[in-house]
């Protein structure tokens, strides 16, 4: 049976996000139940939500598709942990959750509008089908690679992350030092994703353009960090995961001591890179064949 899926994306705050949507949006085994376009914050533009809306867009337009819904998500983060942010995206999120089987939500950005989702219906936190999976937070344990404000996708707002680690959904949570390992170079995106038509040509290229005007002109590689939300969904067994008891994020975007009682999470520890890397390049370049 085909998988119920639900992206929630920042779509224009990096280069990945383009990735993860097109990965998922070409593995015939997901039900794209639709995309929603999130804010990231105000630090990089005023109406970040409608940035992440025209690239969603622009993606469904090189990719073919005009059947999949587009539902805008919150364009700013909760006021605080009790104040929902009504969107079409929640209530999207809402509807998909009291429909029968299971269901996958993958949040490339903020957890704005899952939690608003809990908040405005509250029973949807009981639907034992329904799985979060989240690419963001810090690292666990000590492990090196924290940023000097926490960590991104958590800072642009925290009021969410507690409010949904908090409830009693099933969380899988893709912490910082393990997306940051899904590292690929410019010479292999030239081979393996560049040739493949005008979207695989306008992946590579958004992605360096990024890259130097934001990160370094003479780097040759980039971190594809929210593709591990796609390959976990496509097989959950391609990653190493422990149990962790939930901890209360802070303002500073980092885990506080303060352990939530009663409620874990599902980390992962790893990713199998290889799996995610080659199955999105196939996908692509099959699709190039098609088109």
């Amino acid at each position: 049976m085909r998988r119920r899926l639900i992206i929630n994306t920042d779509a224009k705050n990096e280069a990945d996000d383009q990735y993860a949507i097109v990965h998922a949006l070409l593995s015939e085994s997901l039900d794209i139940r639709g995309i929603i376009p999130a804010h990231f914050g105000e630090a990089k533009s005023a109406h970040s939500m409608q940035d992440s809306r025209d690239e969603v867009e622009l993606l469904l337009r090189l990719l073919g598709r005009d059947d999949v819904v587009v539902a805008d998500g919150a364009a700013t983060a909760m006021p605080d942990e009790h104040t929902a942010v009504d969107s079409d995206g929640a209530r999207l999120i809402i509807r998909e959750a009291h429909a029968p089987g299971p269901l996958y939500i993958i949040f490339l950005g903020p957890l704005t509008d899952m939690a608003s989702a809990l908040l405005l219906d509250p029973e949807i936190a009981a639907n034992p089908d329904l799985t979060v999976v989240w690419i963001g937070g810090t690292p666990y344990d000590g492990v090196a690679g924290g940023e000097a404000h926490g960590e991104y996708n958590l800072s642009n707002d925290v009021a969410s992350a507690n409010v949904v680690f908090q409830s009693p959904l099933r969380v899988w949570q893709i912490p910082m030092p393990v997306y940051r390992m899904v590292g690929v170079g410019y010479a292999e995106l030239d081979e393996k994703v560049a040739p493949h038509g005008e979207l695989g040509a306008y992946l590579v290229r958004q992605l360096k353009e990024f890259n130097a005007a934001n990160v370094d002109p003479e780097i040759e590689f980039r971190t594809l960090g929210d593709s591990p939300a796609v390959s976990v969904v496509l097989n959950p067994d391609g990653a190493i995961w422990r149990h962790r008891p939930v901890r209360v994020f802070g303002a500073d975007a980092r885990m506080t001591n303060t352990v939530v009682e009663g409620r874990s999470v599902r980390v992962a520890e790893s990713v199998d890179v290889r799996f995610l890397l080659e199955d999105m390049f196939a996908k692509l370049r099959a699709h190039a064949r098609r088109r």
